[in-house]
């Protein structure tokens, strides 16, 4: 009995951990302007990570609703995210943000991206901070990225 006891206490980690499943973090008003580019970024970066597109779904949490309206649903979002227009967003392996201009409601950033084929990329990144009221109101939100300017390669 205590030789299956301590098999059971061995293997229960192992179950534990695969229902385990990130969750998504959601806008809130404590999360700074350069925080969400970074969330979004990183998320994009492991994009399958933990499952399928979690990078995707991730980026949408933080889209303004004025864009997700423009670029949704999610479904839609997802085909232009692996579209030519931004595909070397996903799964990229390095990333730099700038700070470009800051004011207290919309923060513009230059972000430039190493895509998996070793070629660098450059994006305008724009946040604002949501002024309605309900949920998101202060937080910030992606409302443009701009079309890849080509910097060249690494190699």
């Amino acid at each position: 009995m205590k030789k299956y006891l301590f098999i059971f206490i061995l293997m229960l980690p192992i179950f534990v951990i695969a229902e385990v499943k990130a969750e998504l973090i959601k806008p809130n008003k404590n999360i700074e302007s350069y925080k969400v580019v970074k969330i979004q970024l990183t998320s994009l970066m492991k994009n399958n990570y933990p499952d399928e597109d979690s990078g995707i779904k991730q980026t949408w949490e933080f889209a303004h609703p004025n864009n997700q309206r423009v670029t949704g649903p999610l479904d839609r979002f997802k085909i232009m995210l692996k579209g030519d227009s931004y595909k070397m967003l996903l799964n990229h392996l390095e990333h730099k943000i700038v700070a470009v201009k800051m004011t207290d409601g919309i923060a513009d950033y230059e972000v430039t991206v190493l895509d998996i084929e070793k070629k660098y990329y450059k994006f305008n990144w724009r946040v604002e901070k949501y002024t309605l009221d309900g949920e998101l109101k202060d937080c910030w939100l992606t409302t443009m990225v701009s079309q890849p300017i080509p910097l060249g390669s690494s190699i």
